[in-house]
């Protein structure tokens, strides 16, 4: 399994001696049943995206780290990017992983529920353009990552999804830049601006510059 691979290849270079069993375990988390976007598919994506930008990292060795646990623990509740971050620091902690490298992880892990970097945070701006990049999809992509989202929230009740959905979307869109990397906003961003207001239309029947 490529995944599998990757993660071996990862730590081995972040100088763990044997992380398979942390990797199977953190493989079987981005499995769970109820996951239909914060799943494997996305993932890979994530990691694909900082290898695309990861020569803007300052430790791409930790923003890679940080996109294997960003979504770890998802349970759609508000603390799951703080409970990401805290198995990411206990686990990499007990592969041997150094405390700055561990603590940049989880640093990075706790950004991702605002998606808003510092200026010049240039790995937080990797991992969060990485994660950004699927509102840039095709049409039929955007549809299918938003039927994915709804179906994870499938216990809200619509009205409820949709002004919830809505505030995010205002929220993104009221950023000076979705993406924060040269490449990201060369690559993704009209697309995903485009995206965006166009979901929120849909939503709200309001229209986003």
């Amino acid at each position: 399994m490529e995944l599998v691979e990757r993660w071996d290849a990862l730590l081995r270079g972040a100088g763990a001696a044997d992380a398979a069993a942390t990797g199977a375990q953190l493989l079987g988390r981005w499995a769970e049943p109820h996951r239909r976007y914060h799943d494997l598919a996305h993932l890979a994506a994530v990691l694909d995206g900082v290898d695309v930008l990861a020569d803007h990292a300052d430790d791409a060795t930790a923003v890679r780290l940080a996109a294997w646990y960003h979504d770890a623990v998802y349970a759609c509740a508000p603390d799951d990017e703080e409970q990401s971050a805290r198995l990411a620091e206990a686990e990499l902690s007990a592969l041997g992983l150094p405390a700055a490298r561990v603590a940049e992880v989880a640093r990075l892990v706790r950004l991702t529920t605002t998606h808003d970097p510092a200026s010049g945070d240039r790995n937080g701006e990797v991992l969060c353009d990485a994660d950004l990049a699927v509102l840039a999809g095709s049409a039929a992509d955007y549809r299918r990552y938003t039927d994915a989202v709804r179906a994870e929230y499938a216990h809200v009740p619509d009205e409820e999804f949709r002004a919830g959905r809505a505030r995010i979307l205002i929220s993104l869109l009221a950023m000076p830049a979705l993406f924060r990397t040269p490449a990201g906003r060369d690559r993704w961003e009209a697309d995903a601006r485009a995206n965006v207001s166009a979901e929120l239309t849909e939503l709200t029947g309001r229209q986003e510059a």
